[in-house]
């Protein structure tokens, strides 16, 4: 619906409670500044971050509570964890002792027994959730190592039975049976096949009694004992087999060995069963008693750590929750505020914008409404009316400067002509001097012929009359033929070099007075050129060399091209060689790539100084205005590379030490169309010239 504007830029809205009521409330808070209006949002704003801080801050010890409780299970987890390893790893290697004893072993056991000892003493005691169940813990360690210490007592006697009680009767044995074997004279003996016969179970015994030492095997221990009751059986039969003193002795001492060497084996069965019942009932009975333990206390660390961790939850759940509701109710209140306090600033701002597009659309009668207000919109109305005003008198201050604009332009046309007119001219100039220059260098050739062929009429005349008043001889017509055979070469090489001459500032003169495109070859174009140039050469002490390669063909500007040589040279003429100093420039090119070409012209003559550089390629700049220069020469050799060539033109100069000037540019000029193209497009196209030998 349309709202009708006050005076003081308030409007009526249609009938209604609820409208009313917020226009009224708009209106008593456009009484209040609207810095205080943005500052009441912000104050609000503070207070919601207040409260949310106090809520998290609470929250935020309770939830670090737990979480320390959580860490700390996890950490007395992790010392739980290491005394299960190491007290798993030192039952390993009691075993690998037990079975293969070593210092290494030894050493390593002690070392990972002191480990079991500081991990109980220095962490487990220390830990806050541990320490009440050390005291457990430590004694079924203590069991657990004082049990090595019995076991290795055990295992040390072990070792001396073996090597005393079995290993040392089954020396002494060998040594009988090889007495025995000495004293029977020769294998057909009756006593030989018992001697064999208790020889192998002698020495199945041993290999069954080693496996039983070192793998508690019960069938090599149950084969020992049957091989030893064969020795003892054989030992009778052999006595009463033998047939000397020597073998009964033997065979007495070998019996009373191998009794001894049983009654060794029983005890050493013996004590390795007791070494096996201690290394189960103590060592292994121990170990598993201490896993059980670090079990239970694992489950209660699991118990403690699933309970923190739901008090973790229900604290950031409860949080959460409170911080939800306060945020609700405080978005509701700033933003209710918030409404009422952008109304109070858009419906103003929205008649100050509809003045402004008013203003914008050109409408400067219709005025801004809202200049009474007092507040921040208000002044912005009375600055738009300012502004309105503003745009008034500028209006009428832009109709003056249209009119001085049409002026200026006009007089900007005019100057841009004239400056086109100098550029013009200067080339013009350029070319009028080649002109002069080969117009007096074709004046020589011309006047040697013109005077051969009259002394040449001459002689003829004299021949002829001759011929009327005497008879001819043979060495008159012998002089005659050779004179005129030598007017002739005369007049033939000085024409060919008119010819030349003429030929070469005819194809230069054309390519610079027409702008065409064409295809050309850039060595013969070069040496066109320089043709074109040297009357200036003959004028001043400066030597020019040329090294341009064959085959380099250029679909361009050869008029541009011509050009661009002319002006570097009469500028390195008159500045770097200036006075008649005496110098050399070079003209070189060479292919760059598939697509470009670089050509280098340079002297070594005066130089320029670093300002002169810089300012080189500005038009009507000139180093020798007083003498007549115009400054557009370098100017236009910059322009035609890069506007009419699409090329890049570098300078580079030391003062006294010369000049050079590099010019890269397409093989294939960027503006205007192909010579391709042109054929296509039914442009003639020129072709390339050369000089002529006539």
């Amino acid at each position: 619906m349309a709202e009708t504007p006050h005076q003081d830029g308030a409007t009526e809205r249609p009938a209604g409670f609820a409208t009313r009521g917020r226009f009224r409330i708009v209106q008593l808070l456009r009484a209040v500044p609207i810095r205080w209006r943005i500052l009441s949002i912000a104050a609000l704003n503070s207070a919601v971050v207040v409260v949310l801080a106090a809520l998290i801050w609470n929250g935020a010890q309770v939830l670090g509570s737990a979480w320390d409780d959580v860490r700390q299970v996890r950490e007395s987890d992790k010392i739980l964890a290491l005394l299960e390893s190491e007290t798993s790893r030192l039952q390993n290697l009691i075993h690998r002792y037990i079975n293969q004893p070593s210092p290494e072993l030894f050493a390593e056991i002690l070392l990972l027994r002191e480990a079991v000892l500081g991990t109980l003493t220095t962490r487990a005691s220390t830990d806050p959730m541990l320490s009440g169940s050390v005291e457990r813990l430590e004694h079924v360690t203590d069991r657990f190592l004082n049990g090595f210490g019995e076991l290795r007592g055990i295992q040390a006697t072990i070792t001396k039975t073996y090597e005393q009680q079995v290993q040392g009767p089954a020396k002494e044995m060998a040594g009988l049976y090889s007495i025995i074997e000495g004293a029977t004279g020769h294998r057909d003996a009756q006593i030989w096949p018992a001697l064999g016969k208790s020889r192998e179970a002698f020495t199945a015994m041993l290999v069954a009694a080693n496996s039983y030492y070192l793998s508690l095997a019960s069938a090599s221990a149950e084969e020992a004992r049957r091989n030893t009751e064969t020795i003892e059986k054989t030992i009778p039969m052999m006595a009463d087999l033998a047939d000397n003193d020597l073998q009964r002795m033997a065979l007495t001492r070998l019996n009373s060995r191998t009794v001894a060497l049983r009654e060794g084996f029983a005890k050493l069965t013996e004590q390795l069963t007791n070494r096996t019942e201690l290394l189960r009932n103590t060592i292994d009975a121990s170990q598993a008693e201490a896993i059980g333990a670090i079990d239970e206390l694992s489950v209660k660390m699991r118990q403690r750590e699933q309970k923190a961790q739901e008090t973790f939850d229900r604290t950031l759940s409860s949080i959460s929750r409170r911080v939800m509701s306060i945020a609700v109710i405080f978005l509701g209140i700033i933003l209710s505020a918030g409404v009422l306090i952008a109304l109070s600033i858009r419906l103003p701002l929205q008649q100050i914008m509809a003045a402004m597009h008013a203003i914008t659309s050109g409408n400067y009668n219709r005025a801004v409404q809202g200049t009474s207000a007092r507040d921040e919109v208000g002044a912005m109305a009375r600055a738009v009316e300012v502004f309105r005003e503003n745009a008034i008198a500028k209006r009428e201050t832009e109709d003056e400067l249209r009119a001085s604009k049409e002026k200026a332009e006009s007089a900007l046309l005019e100057l841009n002509t004239a400056q086109q007119n100098l550029i013009d001219a200067e080339r013009l100039a350029a070319l009028g001097g080649l002109v002069a220059g080969v117009a007096h260098e074709v004046n020589n050739p011309i006047g040697i012929s013109l005077t051969v062929a009259s002394s040449f009429a001459r002689r003829a005349e004299i021949f002829e009359s001759e011929l009327r008043t005497e008879p001819l001889r043979r060495s008159k017509l012998d002089e005659f033929v050779k004179s005129s055979r030598d007017a002739a070469g005369q007049l033939v090489a000085n024409l060919h070099r008119a010819g030349e001459l003429i030929q070469s500032f005819k194809q230069v003169a054309v390519d610079r007075s027409h702008a065409e495109r064409r295809q050309f070859n850039l060595g013969e174009a070069t040496d066109q050129i320089v043709a074109s140039l040297r009357p200036v050469l003959k004028k001043a002490a400066i030597t020019l060399s040329v090294d341009v390669p064959e085959g380099l063909v250029i679909d361009g500007y050869p008029g541009s091209y011509g050009q661009i040589l002319t002006n570097l040279f009469l500028n390195a003429a008159n500045h770097a060689f200036a006075d008649g100093r005496s110098g050399a420039i070079s003209i070189s090119a060479r292919g760059r790539g598939s697509d470009d070409v670089e050509i280098i012209f340079a002297d070594n003559g005066a130089g320029m100084t670093p300002d002169v550089q810089r300012q080189a390629f500005d038009p009507f700049f000139t180093t020798r205005r007083n003498e007549g220069g115009t400054g557009l020469g370098l100017h236009i050799v910059y322009n035609l590379v890069t506007q009419q060539l699409g090329g890049r033109m570098m300078l580079e100069s030391r003062l006294g030490q010369g000049t050079t000037f590099r010019i890269i540019m397409p093989k294939v000029a960027k503006g205007g169309p192909t010579t391709t193209d042109a054929v296509a497009d039914g442009t003639p196209q020129w072709p390339n010239r050369t000089m002529s030998s006539t």
